[in-house]
Protein backbone atom coordinates (compact mmCIF):
# COMPACT_ATOMS: atom_id res chain seq x y z
CA UNK A 1 0.00 0.00 0.00
CA UNK A 2 1.55 3.92 -0.53
CA UNK A 3 1.04 6.38 1.40
CA UNK A 4 2.17 9.39 -1.00
CA UNK A 5 -0.77 11.27 -1.38
CA UNK A 6 -1.40 12.53 -5.03
CA UNK A 7 -2.15 16.18 -4.99
CA UNK A 8 -5.02 16.69 -7.58
CA UNK A 9 -4.12 18.66 -10.89
CA UNK A 10 -4.44 22.80 -11.17
CA UNK A 11 -7.97 23.37 -12.93
CA UNK A 12 -8.14 24.64 -16.24
CA UNK A 13 -9.07 28.06 -15.56
CA UNK A 14 -6.17 28.47 -12.92
CA UNK A 15 -3.70 27.71 -15.49
CA UNK A 16 -5.14 29.78 -18.06
CA UNK A 17 -4.97 32.83 -15.32
CA UNK A 18 -1.40 31.77 -14.37
CA UNK A 19 -0.71 31.65 -18.03
CA UNK A 20 -1.90 35.57 -18.69
CA UNK A 21 -0.53 36.86 -15.52
CA UNK A 22 2.86 35.41 -16.76
CA UNK A 23 2.78 36.97 -20.26
CA UNK A 24 1.54 40.37 -18.64
CA UNK A 25 4.15 40.20 -16.16
CA UNK A 26 6.92 39.38 -18.87
CA UNK A 27 5.72 42.12 -20.86
CA UNK A 28 5.94 44.96 -18.22
CA UNK A 29 9.20 43.77 -17.10
CA UNK A 30 10.66 43.82 -21.10
CA UNK A 31 9.15 47.54 -20.76
CA UNK A 32 11.02 48.78 -17.69
CA UNK A 33 14.01 47.25 -18.98
CA UNK A 34 13.22 48.66 -21.97
CA UNK A 35 12.79 52.23 -20.01
CA UNK A 36 16.02 51.52 -17.89
CA UNK A 37 17.72 51.39 -20.72
CA UNK A 38 17.04 54.31 -22.26
CA UNK A 39 17.52 56.25 -19.16
CA UNK A 40 21.53 54.58 -18.94
CA UNK A 41 21.90 55.44 -22.54
CA UNK A 42 24.34 57.81 -23.66
CA UNK A 43 22.48 60.81 -25.03
CA UNK A 44 22.68 60.84 -28.84
CA UNK A 45 25.13 64.01 -30.49
CA UNK A 46 22.28 65.86 -32.04
CA UNK A 47 23.97 68.19 -33.55
CA UNK A 48 26.78 65.55 -35.08
CA UNK A 49 23.78 63.53 -36.51
CA UNK A 50 21.20 65.94 -37.64
CA UNK A 51 22.89 69.40 -38.05
CA UNK A 52 24.00 72.15 -36.29
CA UNK A 53 20.32 74.48 -36.43
CA UNK A 54 17.06 73.63 -34.71
CA UNK A 55 13.77 75.33 -35.41
CA UNK A 56 11.17 75.72 -32.88
CA UNK A 57 8.06 77.17 -33.35
CA UNK A 58 6.24 77.99 -30.25
CA UNK A 59 8.85 78.42 -28.14
CA UNK A 60 8.24 81.10 -25.40
CA UNK A 61 6.72 79.36 -22.92
CA UNK A 62 5.67 75.61 -22.16
CA UNK A 63 6.92 72.21 -23.87
CA UNK A 64 8.49 74.36 -26.52
CA UNK A 65 10.59 76.50 -24.30
CA UNK A 66 11.75 73.45 -22.28
CA UNK A 67 12.47 71.91 -25.86
CA UNK A 68 14.11 75.13 -27.00
CA UNK A 69 16.24 74.96 -23.84
CA UNK A 70 17.21 71.26 -23.94
CA UNK A 71 18.45 71.50 -27.44
CA UNK A 72 20.35 74.54 -26.97
CA UNK A 73 22.20 72.71 -24.14
CA UNK A 74 22.52 69.70 -26.43
CA UNK A 75 24.94 71.92 -28.50
CA UNK A 76 22.15 73.26 -31.33
CA UNK A 77 22.01 76.66 -32.39
CA UNK A 78 18.00 78.11 -33.00
CA UNK A 79 16.13 79.35 -35.36
CA UNK A 80 12.59 80.63 -32.81
CA UNK A 81 9.20 81.00 -34.17
CA UNK A 82 6.93 82.61 -32.34
CA UNK A 83 4.32 85.64 -32.72
CA UNK A 84 5.38 88.15 -29.93
CA UNK A 85 8.89 89.96 -30.90
CA UNK A 86 9.27 90.47 -27.18
CA UNK A 87 8.63 87.17 -25.71
CA UNK A 88 11.20 85.87 -28.41
CA UNK A 89 13.59 88.09 -27.12
CA UNK A 90 13.55 86.89 -23.60
CA UNK A 91 13.87 83.28 -24.94
CA UNK A 92 16.93 84.23 -27.12
CA UNK A 93 18.78 85.94 -24.56
CA UNK A 94 17.90 83.47 -21.45
CA UNK A 95 19.43 80.91 -24.16
CA UNK A 96 22.22 82.47 -25.20
CA UNK A 97 23.25 83.50 -21.57
CA UNK A 98 23.05 79.89 -20.41
CA UNK A 99 24.48 78.27 -23.27
CA UNK A 100 27.09 79.23 -25.98
CA UNK A 101 25.22 79.07 -29.25
CA UNK A 102 23.58 81.07 -31.78
CA UNK A 103 19.96 81.62 -32.47
CA UNK A 104 17.62 83.69 -34.37
CA UNK A 105 14.08 85.01 -33.96
CA UNK A 106 11.32 84.97 -37.06
CA UNK A 107 8.17 86.97 -35.45
CA UNK A 108 5.30 85.18 -37.51
CA UNK A 109 1.52 84.23 -36.43
CA UNK A 110 1.19 81.17 -37.66
CA UNK A 111 -2.68 81.73 -37.41
CA UNK A 112 -2.09 84.10 -40.55
CA UNK A 113 -0.99 80.99 -42.55
CA UNK A 114 -2.96 81.17 -45.71
CA UNK A 115 -3.24 84.75 -45.44
CA UNK A 116 -0.97 87.94 -47.27
CA UNK A 117 0.73 89.03 -43.85
CA UNK A 118 1.11 84.99 -43.52
CA UNK A 119 3.09 84.67 -46.60
CA UNK A 120 5.37 87.64 -46.18
CA UNK A 121 6.41 85.93 -42.88
CA UNK A 122 6.82 82.48 -44.02
CA UNK A 123 8.80 84.21 -46.36
CA UNK A 124 11.34 85.59 -44.01
CA UNK A 125 11.70 82.05 -42.18
CA UNK A 126 12.54 80.54 -45.54
CA UNK A 127 15.23 83.86 -45.45
CA UNK A 128 16.01 83.08 -41.58
CA UNK A 129 17.16 79.04 -42.50
CA UNK A 130 18.74 79.56 -46.02
CA UNK A 131 22.20 78.63 -45.92
CA UNK A 132 21.75 77.63 -42.17
CA UNK A 133 22.74 73.71 -41.52
CA UNK A 134 19.21 73.36 -40.27
CA UNK A 135 18.76 69.49 -38.79
CA UNK A 136 16.26 69.41 -36.31
CA UNK A 137 12.56 70.83 -36.99
CA UNK A 138 9.90 70.88 -33.87
CA UNK A 139 6.55 72.15 -34.90
CA UNK A 140 5.74 72.77 -31.31
CA UNK A 141 2.92 75.52 -31.61
CA UNK A 142 -0.72 74.65 -31.46
CA UNK A 143 -4.37 76.00 -30.22
CA UNK A 144 -6.84 74.47 -28.21
CA UNK A 145 -9.37 77.32 -28.58
CA UNK A 146 -12.36 76.97 -28.86
CA UNK A 147 -12.56 74.40 -26.39
CA UNK A 148 -15.96 73.03 -23.96
CA UNK A 149 -18.02 73.75 -26.72
CA UNK A 150 -20.52 71.95 -28.81
CA UNK A 151 -19.49 72.58 -32.85
CA UNK A 152 -22.90 73.74 -33.72
CA UNK A 153 -22.10 76.77 -30.83
CA UNK A 154 -18.38 77.48 -31.55
CA UNK A 155 -17.09 80.54 -33.11
CA UNK A 156 -15.69 80.72 -36.63
CA UNK A 157 -13.31 82.73 -36.68
CA UNK A 158 -11.38 80.69 -33.83
CA UNK A 159 -12.26 77.66 -35.57
CA UNK A 160 -10.29 78.77 -37.97
CA UNK A 161 -7.49 80.08 -36.15
CA UNK A 162 -7.16 77.17 -34.94
CA UNK A 163 -6.93 75.01 -37.99
CA UNK A 164 -4.20 77.32 -39.66
CA UNK A 165 -2.14 76.71 -36.84
CA UNK A 166 -2.72 73.45 -36.09
CA UNK A 167 -2.69 71.87 -39.67
CA UNK A 168 -1.64 74.32 -42.02
CA UNK A 169 0.95 75.95 -40.22
CA UNK A 170 2.56 72.93 -39.55
CA UNK A 171 2.21 71.63 -43.07
CA UNK A 172 3.76 74.85 -44.06
CA UNK A 173 6.89 75.33 -41.84
CA UNK A 174 7.58 71.77 -42.41
CA UNK A 175 7.54 72.60 -46.21
CA UNK A 176 9.82 75.38 -45.85
CA UNK A 177 12.63 73.56 -44.04
CA UNK A 178 12.81 70.16 -45.71
CA UNK A 179 14.21 70.71 -49.20
CA UNK A 180 16.99 71.85 -47.05
CA UNK A 181 17.39 68.71 -44.86
CA UNK A 182 16.72 66.73 -48.75
CA UNK A 183 19.42 68.93 -49.74
CA UNK A 184 22.15 67.52 -46.87
CA UNK A 185 20.39 63.35 -46.76
CA UNK A 186 19.59 64.13 -42.79
CA UNK A 187 16.65 65.87 -40.93
CA UNK A 188 14.80 64.92 -38.02
CA UNK A 189 10.54 66.54 -38.08
CA UNK A 190 8.99 66.35 -34.49
CA UNK A 191 5.63 67.13 -34.07
CA UNK A 192 3.50 67.44 -31.37
CA UNK A 193 0.04 65.93 -30.62
CA UNK A 194 -1.85 65.11 -27.94
CA UNK A 195 -3.45 61.87 -26.47
CA UNK A 196 -6.96 63.07 -27.46
CA UNK A 197 -6.46 61.86 -30.94
CA UNK A 198 -4.63 59.00 -30.18
CA UNK A 199 -5.18 57.66 -26.49
CA UNK A 200 -9.19 57.42 -26.68
CA UNK A 201 -11.53 56.89 -29.47
CA UNK A 202 -13.67 60.62 -29.01
CA UNK A 203 -12.68 63.67 -27.60
CA UNK A 204 -16.46 65.41 -27.49
CA UNK A 205 -16.03 68.84 -27.04
CA UNK A 206 -13.21 69.22 -28.36
CA UNK A 207 -14.20 67.79 -31.96
CA UNK A 208 -11.67 70.50 -34.02
CA UNK A 209 -8.80 70.34 -31.41
CA UNK A 210 -8.74 66.39 -31.49
CA UNK A 211 -9.69 66.48 -34.90
CA UNK A 212 -6.61 68.20 -36.39
CA UNK A 213 -4.47 66.67 -33.81
CA UNK A 214 -5.50 63.15 -35.80
CA UNK A 215 -4.09 64.99 -38.88
CA UNK A 216 -0.66 65.82 -37.76
CA UNK A 217 -0.56 61.89 -36.49
CA UNK A 218 -1.08 60.81 -40.11
CA UNK A 219 1.03 63.31 -41.56
CA UNK A 220 3.70 62.33 -39.55
CA UNK A 221 3.23 58.42 -40.58
CA UNK A 222 2.89 59.52 -44.06
CA UNK A 223 5.77 61.53 -43.99
CA UNK A 224 8.24 59.38 -42.46
CA UNK A 225 7.54 56.35 -45.16
CA UNK A 226 7.69 59.29 -47.48
CA UNK A 227 11.50 60.82 -46.90
CA UNK A 228 12.89 58.01 -44.81
CA UNK A 229 14.80 57.03 -47.66
CA UNK A 230 16.24 60.45 -47.71
CA UNK A 231 17.79 60.04 -43.99
CA UNK A 232 15.36 62.13 -42.57
CA UNK A 233 13.69 60.78 -38.90
CA UNK A 234 9.94 61.84 -38.36
CA UNK A 235 8.75 61.93 -34.79
CA UNK A 236 4.96 61.71 -33.69
CA UNK A 237 4.99 63.08 -29.68
CA UNK A 238 1.70 62.51 -27.84
CA UNK A 239 1.70 64.78 -24.78
CA UNK A 240 1.23 62.79 -20.98
CA UNK A 241 -0.04 59.90 -22.06
CA UNK A 242 1.49 58.10 -24.86
CA UNK A 243 4.42 58.65 -27.24
CA UNK A 244 4.33 57.10 -31.48
CA UNK A 245 8.19 57.40 -32.45
CA UNK A 246 8.28 57.27 -36.25
CA UNK A 247 12.39 56.99 -37.00
CA UNK A 248 14.86 54.98 -38.20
Amino acid sequence: MSFLRQEPAAPAWFLSLAFLGTLYASAVSFRLLAYLALCLRRPKDLRRRYGAWAVVTGPTSGIGRSVALELASRGLNLVLVDLDADNLREISNTIRSHHAVQTKTVVFDLSLVSTAQGDEALRRLREAVAGLDVGVLVNNAGVAKPGAVYLREADVEACVRLMRVNLWAVTEVTAAVLPGMVERGRGAVVNMGSASSEAIPSFPLYTMYAATKRYVAQFSRSLYVEYRSEGIDVQFQVIYIARYMFDA
